[in-house]
C-alpha cells in the first residue's frame, strides 16, 4: 500500500478547506424534504433547520437521534456533517455555517472556547482493536500490533482517536509502524473492512457498526483510554435557542438510551 505524499497536517488542512467549501448537507439527520444551505434562514416548510457538526464516530447513532429529535420537535429539522474532530474545529474557525458541535475529546472543544457556548459532556467511549471477520491473524492484544508481518492502520495523531491510540501504545512502550494514517476513525475502520489492513485501533462503537465485517478485540481497561464527548452550541448559530435545545436534549433519557444502545458509555 502506498502512503500519501501529503503529511498528516497538510492532509487535515486540505480536508478542512474542502469541507468549508462543500455544503454541509453531505450527511442528513432525519427525514423530510431535502433542504438548502446549512444552519441558515429560509428553511423549507416553516421549519428551523439546524446544522450539527459531529465527530465521525457519532455517525450512526446521531442519524438515529436526529430522527428521534425531529419527531419530538416537529418544527425543527436536524442536519449533520461528520468528520474528524480536528477537521470540524477547523471548519468552525473558518466560519462554516453551523449551530452546534460535538467532538470526541475535550481538548478539541477547549480550543474553541471563543467560538462555543459552555460544553456539556454527553457520552464516553473506549478503544478496541478491529480485525477482519474471524480475526484471521489471531490478534490478541496491543503487543501483537508490533508484528512487522501485520498490516496495521492508525489515525493521525491530530484527531482524537489517533491521539488516544498513541496514548495507549506509548503507555505500554510499544512501537507500531502503520501502513497508513487516516484522518478519522471511520477511515481506519473502512481499511480493515475492505481487507486493506489486518488490524486498526478504533472506538468500540465503530467496530459495533460492522459486526459482519470486523471482529473487535478488547483492550483491558488498565491499558485503555477513555474518550469523552462534549457538545456545545456555536456562537455563530443563527438559531441559538433551538441549538441550545438540541444540545440539552442530548442529555435526556431518550437520547442517552440511544447512545447506550449504540455502545457509548455514560458521561
Amino acid at each position: 500500500m502506498r502512503t500519501s505524499p501529503l503529511t498528516p497536517r497538510r492532509t487535515l488542512a486540505a480536508l478542512a478547506t474542502v469541507a468549508v467549501l462543500v455544503p454541509l448537507a453531505a450527511c442528513g439527520g432525519g427525514g423530510g424534504d431535502e433542504a438548502g444551505g446549512g444552519g441558515g434562514k429560509g428553511d423549507k416548510g416553516g421549519k428551523t433547520e439546524l446544522t450539527v457538526l459531529g465527530a465521525a464516530s457519532l455517525t450512526d447513532v446521531f442519524k438515529t437521534a436526529g430522527k428521534a429529535y425531529e419527531k419530538e420537535h416537529p418544527d425543527t429539522r436536524v442536519r449533520f456533517s461528520f468528520a474528524g474532530s480536528q477537521e470540524l474545529a477547523a471548519q468552525v474557525k473558518q466560519g462554516a455555517p453551523a449551530d452546534a458541535l460535538v467532538t470526541a475529546d475535550t481538548k478539541t472543544m477547549d480550543g474553541l472556547k471563543g467560538e462555543t457556548g459552555k460544553p456539556t459532556l454527553i457520552a464516553k467511549n473506549r478503544l478496541v482493536i478491529a480485525t477482519g471477520e474471524g480475526n484471521p491473524k489471531k490478534v490478541k492484544g496491543l503487543k501483537d500490533l508490533t508484528d512487522s508481518g501485520l498490516k496495521v492502520v492508525l489515525a493521525v495523531d491530530e484527531v482524537p482517536v489517533g491521539r488516544y491510540s498513541k496514548q495507549v501504545l506509548d503507555a505500554q512502550k510499544l512501537t507500531v509502524k502503520p501502513v497508513s494514517r487516516e484522518t478519522n476513525v471511520r477511515s481506519v475502520l473502512s481499511k480493515v473492512e475492505l481487507g486493506e489492513a489486518d488490524a486498526g485501533i478504533v472506538y468500540r462503537t465503530d467496530a459495533a457498526t460492522a459486526p459482519k465485517k470486523v471482529d473487535a478485540v478488547d483492550i483491558p481497561d488498565a491499558q485503555n483510554a477513555l474518550a469523552s464527548y462534549p457538545a456545545a452550541t456555536l456562537k455563530q448559530s443563527e438559531h441559538p435557542e433551538q441549538a441550545a435545545a438540541f444540545v440539552k436534549w442530548l442529555k435526556t433519557s431518550k437520547a442517552q438510551k440511544l447512545l447506550r444502545k449504540a455502545g457509548f458509555q455514560k458521561p
